[in-house]
Formats: C-alpha cells, sequence, structure tokens
C-alpha cells in the first residue's frame, strides 16, 4: 500500500532485503524441532555465566561445554545497534568461538557444545530478535564443529531456556552476580618429548 506517494526505486531493494533477513530466523516450533540437547542444570549455567560475566542488556554470552557439562571456553560482546540478522548474528558469535576454542571440524560427531545466553530488555517471551540469534547459533556451531545447545534470554523477569519451557526468576538482568562458579572442564596437558621439549629444557636450565 503506497498511501498515494510515488514507489521509491530502493524500495524493492529494501523489501528484498528485509525478506532475506526474516529468512534468516528461527521460529520456536522449528527451534524446538531441531534436537537441541536439554541442559542438565539450567540454573547452574545460567548463574555461573552471569557471575561470571555479569551482562547488561544488549550483552551475548556464547559459551562452550564439554559431554559431562563442565565448560570449556566462553565469551561475551555487546550487540551492534542494527536491525536483528541472524547472519550478522552468526559472524559475531563464530568470531567469538575462534578467539577463545579451536575448532572440531575433523570430528565426525561433534562432542562439545555451545550455547548462548543473551541479555536484552522486554520479557521472556520469543521475538524476532531471539528468532535471529538461534539461526546465528546454529549456523555458527555447524562452521566451527559444534552442537548447537540452548538458547537462554536473561531479563528483567529473569532467565528463559527457549524452547524448553524452563525458567527462573533469578538470576535477571537487574539481580547482583551470586557467588557461584562453573565447573571446569580439565585443560589439556602440553605434549612432552621431541626436540621443542629439549629446546624448552634447556632454557629453563639456564
Amino acid at each position: 500500500m503506497t498511501f498515494g506517494f510515488a514507489p521509491s526505486s530502493a524500495a524493492p531493494l529494501s523489501t528484498s532485503a528485509s525478506a532475506a533477513s526474516a529468512n534468516r530466523l528461527l521460529e520456536p516450533a522449528e527451534w524446538a524441532a531441531a534436537g537441541i540437547p536439554l541442559l542438565r542444570d539450567p540454573r547452574e549455567v545460567v548463574s555461573g555465566l552471569h557471575a561470571r560475566h555479569r551482562p547488561e542488556p544488549t550483552t551475548a554470552i556464547v559459551a562452550v561445554f564439554d559431554s559431562e557439562e563442565r565448560l570449556c571456553a566462553s565469551a561475551s560482546f555487546t550487540r551492534r545497534a542494527t536491525p536483528a540478522d541472524g547472519w550478522m548474528f552468526r559472524n559475531a558469535l563464530l568470531s567469538q568461538l575462534r578467539r577463545v576454542i579451536p575448532h572440531d571440524l575433523r570430528r565426525r560427531t561433534p562432542v562439545r557444545t555451545a550455547v548462548l545466553l543473551y541479555c536484552r530488555e522486554g520479557d521472556g517471551r520469543w521475538t524476532e530478535e531471539d528468532g535471529a540469534w538461534m539461526w546465528g547459533l546454529r549456523d555458527a556451531c555447524t562452521l566451527h564443529g559444534l552442537r548447537c545447545g540452548a538458547y537462554i534470554t536473561l531479563t528483567r523477569d529473569g532467565w528463559q531456556v527457549l524452547g524448553e519451557g524452563r525458567g527462573g526468576r533469578r538470576p535477571s538482568s537487574d539481580s547482583a552476580p551470586e557467588s557461584f562458579t562453573l565447573t571446569q572442564a580439565p585443560v589439556p596437558l602440553p605434549r612432552t618429548g621431541g626436540a621443542m621439549s629439549e629446546v624448552l629444557r634447556r632454557a629453563a636450565a639456564r
């Protein structure tokens, strides 16, 4: 509907861009049908990430867990003030993952799982912004060789694992961080032996 205005030459491009952006989001039903692994203790995960990163609205936290739900790595960043787009969110998440943990693309089956916690305004109900984050998380996990894990919102009302129906009032985006530590995955010991070990041994002896 034009309401009497002449159509702009930029209108088809804008409409096309909006349609493409709309395709880069996941609806709650699609997310629930995707077989996302359930968190054994979502409150522990949320409380641990909240205490570790102290997020404010527009803060995203991506965390990678091993098969025992122990934290391998995590990173937080602030979302830029741009329209919600799954492709842009995918790139931002992938950049953070590459910074904090090596990829698992050589494995036939992913053994580590990435979880995304997003602190925002509003309540815990699904929004198109959430759908874009879901799309971005799923795609970033595929490109980094990880399993796509839970998407969690953190608002003034508390936290909500979308697609699972689980949530709680604390922590919230307004609450102070609790004294809480996530169980860390063991750090692999460096390999020993060979020429490099001999060089390190000689350097230590000086």
